[in-house]
């Protein structure tokens, strides 16, 4: 009897695996089928929907005296209307070229889901940050979303066609350049690569680096200390969130309801065991409904606080936010998981380099929620106070994060393949960029005329 001894001589492969170069072939073998430069058609379909009837769809599961809020702000730019738009953006998106090559969605990686938060380590990284639409589906349309985002942006920030176009392309180049990197890699080191504000830091000089540094104070600060005193105060000896109706308005004793104890002990299971130990050593304090954000207006979302002692020296604000059905499911096909909030977290956990260890899902009122830390040094960008310079340099660096989310969930070889060394597919993402801008300013229009002719209510400036 005979026995073989695997080969460990280098660049040996494993029987029945593509090589990377076999995998790189592939991806390349694909522009035959869809050509890199047709990704940059855009025209509205002859039967696209009206996007009004979109958001206005979007509304029936929320809380309708707050949708007024949502149409307030998505009215008051067209970035703005973007960012609160990623269902009619994926209804557009589904009839656009796709190479087949499938990967981990954001599914709304608009330039304002992407920030710094503190890993489990209390060092402060930089990644992807919003969730809420997460599905696995074409890499390109988190692509050209934030593409789209860039364009639509630049031109509110005032910005020339030139410096517009330089900033799209640079994002788009740090995408595939990004992604030619994580294809040499092995596949833990994709894993544990991780962007952290110490390295942004060290590669940024003059005006470019005080403003990142002012970011990261800024982030320091926003903790859970920080955030009580804000968020919270003592009335008749005992803490209590701040009421600011109506993005703050509190609920009537639902902490001693049966069916907020069945939600917790939900929550909790979906925590490993030390981090039950964590939470069990708060005791919930307070609750109250808060408004956040822009398309999730008029969705549920509560925070709790809870406090570590008596001495109110331990606090912890914890958000649970309703979780539905991702606007990309009509096009990709279901959720895999039942819950929507368990769909959230497991997106997050696959995309992002370091997660809140509190992060976990739950069932309440018959609604999917996912539950995190309110604020753990977490800050996103105000792209609206850059100049070209600084602004250009955020969306590279937005783009390299999102090749590498992508390459934690894909094939950065084949997707490498796909994109190849020259900028074929950065020319053509950046003319669908500027084509699909075009359509938001025209969608953020007829917002604006359907709110001047009583369509739909807004409340503007909340």
């Amino acid at each position: 009897m005979t026995t073989t001894t695997p080969s460990t001589k280098p660049g040996a492969s494993r029987p029945g695996l593509p090589t990377r170069a076999e995998r790189y072939a592939a991806g390349k073998a694909l522009r035959a089928s869809v050509p890199r430069s047709s990704h940059a058609e855009w025209t509205p379909d002859t039967e696209r929907p009206d996007p009004i009837s979109i958001l206005e769809e979007s509304n029936k599961t929320r809380l309708e005296n707050l949708v007024p809020i949502r149409y307030g702000r998505m009215s008051m730019s067209p970035f703005a209307f973007l960012r609160g738009s990623a269902a009619v953006m994926a209804n557009d998106l589904a009839k656009t070229p796709v190479s087949g090559i499938q990967a981990q969605l954001c599914g709304d990686a608009h330039l304002s889901n992407f920030g710094v938060y503190a890993s489990p380590e209390r060092r402060q990284v930089f990644d992807v940050n919003d969730f809420d639409e997460t599905l696995a589906g074409p890499w390109e349309w988190d692509v050209k979303r934030l593409a789209a985002s860039v364009v639509v942006a630049a031109r509110q920030n005032g910005y020339t066609t030139r410096e517009i176009r330089q900033a799209v392309m640079k994002c788009m180049q740090s995408y595939r350049e990004s992604m030619q990197r994580f294809a040499i890699m092995h596949h833990l080191d994709v894993w544990y690569f991780h962007i952290n504000v110490e390295s942004m830091l060290s590669l940024t000089r003059g005006k470019e680096r005080k403003l990142f540094e002012r970011w990261s104070e800024r982030a320091s600060k926003r903790t859970r200390i920080e955030t009580f005193p804000k968020l919270a105060e003592a009335v008749n000896g005992q803490y209590q969130i701040k009421n600011d109706p109506p993005l703050i308005v509190h609920f009537a004793d639902l902490l001693e309801t049966e069916a907020w104890e069945a939600c917790a002990l939900d929550y909790l299971a979906s925590l490993s065991e030390e981090r039950r130990m964590i939470i069990g050593r708060y005791s919930e304090v307070d609750i109250a409904l808060k408004v956040v954000g822009v398309g999730s207006v008029g969705t549920r979302c509560v925070i709790v606080l809870l406090l570590g002692g008596a001495e109110g020296d331990d606090p912890l604000f914890m958000q649970i936010k309703e979780a539905g059905a991702s606007v990309l499911e009509p096009y990709v096909g279901v959720s895999p998981y039942a819950n929507h909030g368990q769909r959230v977290v497991h997106g997050q956990r696959l995309m992002q380099a370091a997660s809140d260890i509190l992060l976990g899902w739950s069932t309440f009122d018959g609604r999917d929620f996912y539950v995190r830390q309110l604020r753990d040094m977490k800050l996103s960008a105000e792209v609206e106070t850059m100049n070209p310079t600084i602004f250009t340099s955020y969306v590279e660096l937005c783009a390299a994060t999102l090749a590498q989310a992508h390459a934690r969930t894909s094939d950065p070889a084949q997707l490498s393949g796909y994109l190849g060394n020259k900028d074929i597919f950065d020319r053509a993402i950046a003319s669908f960029a500027e084509s699909y801008a075009d359509q938001t300013e025209r969608d953020h229009a007829a917002l604006v005329v359907a709110i001047r002719e009583g369509r739909v209510q807004a409340e503007s400036g909340v």
